[in-house]
């Protein structure tokens, strides 16, 4: 019973409405972002058998650049979440990009053939090749590049400032990128006319 009991004075000042401490809720409901974050992950990734990558995880499985991805994303062009402090993309997603960049076009498997004769006239003469493409650069440059086109002439520069072998493998790879690239090749004239008909020939004969 606790009709007879008188509660000293200072406690009944320190003790809140009862109508106050209903209001607060239980301490386990208190929780740091980045805990539900983590747990936002976890159910993501492991509703149906999910798996979130990160952006280099993405960029290994499609050969391209971490910023590549952050550019698809940025572009709407891969879903990604925000479960913590970066980026995560479902395996699935990613996959689906992959098998998309492997289906080459008719125009893009022509001028990657291309690629791999122009490839071996940069070997056999680096110096006509390299002064021919900066040549051609700096003309585009000054005459009609502009927008992405500007950001690929910065990347053919960076490339033929660079090791040889970077160059080689950018005109060569398959990936989405080098693909972009060699829609703004500057080796133009490296090859002859008769060189351009053989391969457009191989190119029929393989389809």
């Amino acid at each position: 019973m606790t009709a007879g009991l008188v509660f000293p004075k200072a406690v009944l000042e320190r003790t809140p409405p009862v109508a106050q401490i209903q209001q607060h809720p239980p301490k386990t409901q208190y929780k740091s972002v980045d805990g539900v974050r983590k747990q936002v992950a976890e159910r993501l990734a492991g509703a149906g058998g999910e798996e979130l990558l990160s952006t280099g995880e993405v960029a290994a499985l499609l050969g391209v650049s971490r910023q590549h991805v952050v550019d698809l994303c940025d572009a709407g062009k891969l879903a990604c979440a925000w479960p913590g402090k970066h980026r995560r993309i479902r395996r699935r997603d990613a996959e689906m990009i992959a098998a998309g960049a492997r289906r080459a076009s008719r125009d893009q498997t022509r001028l990657l053939l291309l690629a791999y004769v122009v490839a071996g006239r940069v070997v056999a003469d680096p110096d006509r090749a390299l002064t021919l493409a900066r040549e051609n650069l700096r003309r585009i440059r000054a005459s009609t590049a502009r927008g992405a086109a500007q950001v690929w002439m910065r990347e053919w520069e960076r490339l033929l400032d660079g090791p040889l072998a970077d160059l080689l493998a950018a005109l060569t790879s398959p990936s989405p990128r080098a693909r972009e690239l060699r829609q703004n090749n500057p080796f133009a004239g490296l090859l002859s006319e008769q060189e351009r008909r053989q391969v457009l020939a191989t190119e029929r004969a393989t389809r």
